[in-house]
């Protein structure tokens, strides 16, 4: 029984030791990606679907590396004001509306867009608070 106690202990000590190595930076991307992921399930998952697939021909994946990538500086804008134009992703068109959600605050928008741009085998890291407020300037 002490072997055991003693086994979770040395494991334990060794985890913290490794969580401490992180930077504070790192830390901070982790813990946007977890609150972004939250933030996913009660606001985004009902249209966008629960791994981001999209639906059919209907709503678009949030899957798309390339295309996140590309309109990193936009995301804030539709995610905030909504979209009612033409995109493409994953070459594909879609045309449906997207509802604004305009009662979302600049860290949420920002968490979310971590989780996004994070996710499905993309690696863009951080995207903070003010990177959204200078982007929601810049919305059309």
């Amino acid at each position: 029984m002490r072997r055991y106690i003693l086994s979770a202990l040395v494991l334990l000590t060794i985890t913290t030791m490794i969580y401490s190595c992180q930077s504070a930076e790192q830390i901070k991307q982790d813990m946007y990606f977890a609150n972004g992921r939250d933030l996913y399930v009660k606001r985004c998952q009902n249209c966008h679907g629960q791994k981001a697939e999209g639906l059919a021909n209907l709503i678009p994946p949030l899957t798309d590396a390339r295309y996140l990538k590309k309109n990193k500086n936009k995301l804030a804008c539709i995610i905030k004001n909504g979209l009612n134009e033409k995109i493409i992703v994953n070459n594909r068109e879609f045309s449906e509306k997207m509802p604004a959600q305009s009662d979302l605050n600049d860290i949420d928008i920002a968490q979310i867009i971590v989780y996004l741009t994070n996710s499905n085998g993309s690696k863009q890291g951080m995207y903070n608070t003010e990177a959204v407020t200078a982007d929601l300037k810049k919305c059309k």
